[in-house]
């Protein structure tokens, strides 16, 4: 058992010490790449050009870890390689801005690789029943991708203030891992630590006021190791509860997305066309900073993250009860009572040369 301890403490270690010995280089590097975040809209939280290269210490730190702590099993190879792939096309986005439907186009493809290398949504094989091969083989094909291709994008929807990105997954990265250990999954557990240490390494410099921003390099990177190393074995068994669990975790920024889709969808604009109303934004608008938003999203992401832990230990009414508060807390941050109210208006304030002067009272018929 000691063993394991040890393996499990050094795979968060490394990638977080190595994390945090890379990020300043990255913002060094960043403006002679041109990877640097310049505000042209009103989406942007920030006023100035930001380094957008924190992908790379992530990666490393990930990376590094995995490769010197985990068995290099068949599945951990290919995860990484697919996310190695990932990682450079986030990279080529943050130089030369790629168009949304190019990048969408290598995720699918990278998203296939994965299917064909037998990282996959497993507990689908025998949707349509026995004998079915072919038909089994298309939907679990078509989940698999949409589950990568679609927590991909979730994380790095979410990235719009400071350590928010960077802050969720971590949280995410940590109650998985933890699910993996109580279930014994210890590659799992190792792999999700290595990932939650690369972020954490990272946030110090991410959360607000941001030196750096992680860009798409580093949000792609997490949302696809997320989504792989979340389903080759949370449980002992390839049951939906191995999927249920991610679910559970993500529920944040998939919410976010999916509602983000559904508003575009109705107002007839382009789905992968960006706006200012993800939840985030929202929580802008009502006033708060930046880094009480962030903190409050935490909170909404902690109590789902324990939600998955009481799922896998099949404790249903207790998951349900902590998903019903965090469903409240984000129903309570989508609705402004302005919204739906009048104004209040601010009383007219007497000049300073008059406030020693009685008030008058009204007089009938004023």
């Amino acid at each position: 058992m000691s063993e394991i301890y040890r393996t499990l403490t050094l795979s968060f270690t490394i990638a977080f010490v190595i994390s945090v010995i890379c990020t300043p280089l990255a913002i060094k590097i960043a403006p002679l790449i041109g990877a640097m975040d310049i505000p042209k809209d009103e989406r942007r939280m920030h006023h100035s050009a930001m380094p957008r290269f924190g992908g790379m210490a992530i990666f490393l730190g990930v990376l590094i870890s995995m490769l010197l702590m985990l068995n290099m099993s068949h599945k951990i190879m290919v995860i990484l390689a697919g996310g190695t792939a990932m990682y450079i096309l986030g990279v080529v986005d943050d130089i030369k801005t790629l168009k949304a439907g190019t990048k969408f186009f290598f995720q699918i493809v990278i998203a296939v690789a994965m299917y064909m290398n037998d990282i996959r949504v497993s507990f689908l094989s025998n949707f349509f029943g026995y004998g079915k091969a072919d038909l089994n083989a298309v939907f679990c094909l078509v989940v698999t991708v949409i589950w990568i291709v679609g927590i991909t994008n979730t994380v790095n929807l979410v990235d719009g203030l400071d350590g928010l990105a960077a802050g969720t997954t971590a949280i995410a990265s940590l109650s998985i891992a933890y699910v993996g250990y109580i279930h014994g999954m210890y590659l799992s557990a190792s792999a999700m630590l290595a990932l939650a240490g690369g972020a954490l390494g990272f946030l110090p410099f991410n959360f607000y006021p941001s030196k750096i921003f992680m860009g798409d390099s580093g949000s792609l990177f997490l949302g696809f190791m997320m989504s792989t190393l979340s389903v080759i074995g949370l449980v002992k068994q390839a049951t939906v509860v191995a999927v249920i669990i991610p679910v559970l975790v993500m529920g944040f920024p998939i919410f976010d997305t999916l509602y983000a889709i559904l508003r575009r969808l109705i107002n007839k604009r382009p789905i992968m066309e960006a706006d200012r109303l993800h939840l985030h934004h929202r929580l802008i608008s009502l006033g708060y900073g930046q880094r009480r938003a962030t903190l409050m999203l935490y909170c909404v992401t902690g109590i789902m993250s324990v939600s998955a832990v009481t799922a896998s230990r099949g404790l249903g009414v207790e998951t349900l009860g902590l998903y019903s508060i965090a469903a409240l807390m984000i129903y309570i941050f989508l609705t402004d009572a302005n919204h739906f109210m009048p104004q209040i208006k601010n009383p007219t304030v007497p000049p300073v040369a008059d406030c020693d002067k009685p008030i008058e009272k009204d007089q009938p018929g004023q």
